[in-house]
């Protein structure tokens, strides 16, 4: 019985990850309970195709303990010649109710949050993502953000 449970979640597993031709690179940091100010993601991209175009995405996963609307993030891509871009991004989360958004069934919701669109690389390239999120009416940003427990960076194919 067991076999045939775990081949069967085998062909499951196997039949989603075959359906995400796109997806070029797609990985997740976990941020803990809480992801605090001073954190920086890191993800060390790999070589990829120079004649091609790609768009990029900052994945989170988020649960009912993320407390605001919105959220802030500087995201820096640093180039191989050492220059880096830097961004600031505000993404929505939360309805005007206050509901989360996302996918997922359960209270941890994915939201995959548009970066850049019809990108070349040339070399290898690094994304350090920072939370910049902060109260309304307070200049010093939130120390340790709720409810956000994994960052991710994701690279698609252009079509």
């Amino acid at each position: 019985m067991w076999i045939k449970n775990s081949a069967l979640l085998l062909l499951v597993v196997i039949l989603f990850s075959s359906c995400d031709k796109k997806r070029v690179f797609d990985d997740y940091k976990s941020v803990g309970s809480a992801w605090h100010k001073d954190s920086i993601v890191t993800f060390n991209l790999p070589e990829l195709d120079s004649t091609k175009r790609y768009n990029l995405f900052v994945n989170l996963r988020a649960n009912n303990n993320y407390q605001f609307n919105n959220l802030f993030l500087i995201v820096a891509l640093e180039l191989p010649n050492g220059f880096t871009k830097v961004d600031t991004l505000e993404y929505q989360m939360a309805d005007l109710d206050g509901t989360l958004l996302g996918d997922g069934f359960s209270d941890i919701k994915e939201s995959k949050l548009f970066y850049k669109e019809n990108v070349r690389f040339k070399s290898k390239y690094k994304v350090y993502i920072k939370q910049a999120v902060r109260e309304n009416g307070k200049v010093p940003g939130v120390t340790a953000l709720d409810g956000i427990t994994e960052v991710g960076f994701r690279i698609e194919k252009k079509e």
